[in-house]
């Protein structure tokens, strides 16, 4: 498969890609478990508790998992999440209550970033193993009060990385085991959020950084993630540049009511959305609001917004590779380009979704050696973030004992290194140096990991 130009690839890229997901355990049956039902609770029931975690998870391992508590400061929510479930599962305002009255096996934590801590602590010593969303917490106080209840109850705390689980990056950790490009030295990584995505993150609580942790957590913890994976190294040291050119204080105008449901620049602003047109966030959002004021349709340009929307940093990991990362929020489409430049040659990638929710035909690796040999790779796109989300719920509730053959399963240590890049860019930006990652927590970083 040596020097084959893309037409010529295309025949055989259907086999590689189809080989990728029979590996991966797509095709397999899902077989009924011996035994009693994991008992399973979530605290956080906004889109991502319900879309990704709940709905699906009952749709796909009923057999294996029986949800008995939904949790959420919204009574309003709540309801409608146990509507929207279909049944009759037990709703709580009360997080102790739920857990000493329940007795989860495991706990799903989707609530605002900078609450996970508190529910993953709070969780492990009521006797239930995590399964918690990206970023795991947003600080480094944070971060170590998780490791330390970690080892104190013997509890394990499961990170839900589904980048992992795309088979386009997953291709990209094979190659990179491979030796096909020798040893790695460094890096480059971009990637783009568009108009649409990006600006979402300044209409919620994301755009507040006591909320979210910025989008340096909140985001590219993904992002840091990925690459600690594939490089099978640590960072150690960070320094960052961010700034704010485009949302909050320096739009064009802003809403009266700080929403754009009523707004008089709604004819003018690129950025209006209408919430109310979709049933599903207006049941969800809308119809709660007096319960706790939040609203989900913020104006992108409100003055509280004290996040940034762009970013760049040099991280140096422990093996010596060095990394060039940026992320902007504002950009004409969606995706990311990475290359990783080795000693025998180079691997370049690049995603690009065109829409909202359309997807390109294919997403495309390159392998080119140091002298002149070409390889070019087309992995199909999949749905759910990048086929991965799916392939992940299998093994936190069906396989989880099953051969991690390509180390995707990530733990406490790995959601705190990716949340630790982010945490020590913020540093840097505000004391303009950079900033070591073991000066944070106790964990220092590998230059192997075991």
């Amino acid at each position: 498969m040596k020097n084959l130009n893309r037409r010529d690839f295309i025949g055989k890229t259907g086999l590689a890609a189809a080989g990728i997901l029979s590996s991966a355990g797509l095709t397999e049956v899902f077989a009924s478990t011996a035994g009693a039902k994991k008992k399973v609770a979530l605290v956080g029931t906004g889109v991502r508790g319900l879309g990704m975690w709940s709905k699906p998870v009952i749709a796909e391992a009923s057999d294996i998992v029986e949800f008995v508590g939904l949790c959420d400061i919204n009574p309003g929510r709540l309801e409608y999440a146990k509507e929207f479930l279909g049944g009759n599962i037990p709703t709580f305002t009360d997080f102790d209550t739920m857990m000493k009255q329940q007795k989860p096996d495991i706990l799903i934590v989707t609530t605002v970033d900078a609450t996970h801590s508190d529910f993953i602590v709070r969780g492990m010593e009521l006797g239930a193993d995590i399964v918690t969303e990206k970023p795991m917490t947003t600080d480094e106080v944070k971060c170590q009060a998780i490791l330390d209840t970690e080892r104190k109850t013997g509890k394990k705390v499961t990170v839900t990385f589904n980048y992992r689980y795309s088979p386009h990056r997953q291709k990209i950790y094979e190659i990179l085991r491979s030796g096909d490009i020798g040893e790695i030295t460094s890096v480059d990584f971009h990637w783009y959020l568009d108009t649409r995505h990006g600006a979402d993150y300044f209409r919620r609580w994301h755009r507040l950084v006591e909320k979210g942790g910025s989008l340096w957590v909140h985001k590219s913890s993904h992002h840091f993630d990925l690459l600690n994976w594939w490089l099978e190294s640590e960072p150690e040291t960070v320094y960052a540049r961010g700034a704010r050119d485009h949302y909050g204080d320096k739009g064009p105008f802003r809403s009266e009511n700080g929403t754009c449901r009523g707004c008089s620049h709604k004819h003018d602003c690129n950025f209006y959305w209408d919430i109310t047109k979709s049933e599903h966030l207006t049941k969800l959002y809308v119809d709660n609001e007096q319960h706790d004021g939040y609203h989900r349709d913020g104006c992108v340009f409100r003055n509280d917004c004290n996040i940034w929307d762009k970013h760049a940093a040099t991280i140096g990991y422990a093996n010596g590779v060095n990394v060039s990362y940026s992320l902007t929020t504002y950009q004409p489409y969606e995706g990311y380009r990475i290359a990783f430049n080795g000693t025998k040659g180079r691997i370049d990638a690049w995603i690009k979704e065109s829409g909202a929710m359309e997807l390109e035909e294919y997403d495309e690796i390159m392998v080119t050696k140091s002298f002149g040999e070409v390889e070019y790779i087309q992995i199909p796109q999949s749905a759910g973030h990048g086929g991965g989300d799916k392939r992940l719920r299998e093994k936190v509730f069906r396989f989880p004992e099953k051969v991690d053959t390509w180390r995707q399963s990530a733990g406490s240590r790995d959601g705190a290194m990716a949340i630790l890049v982010g945490v020590a860019a913020r540093k840097s930006i505000a004391s303009g140096m950079p900033v070591k990652i073991g000066d944070l927590t106790d964990l220092k970083p590998m230059a192997k990991k075991a």
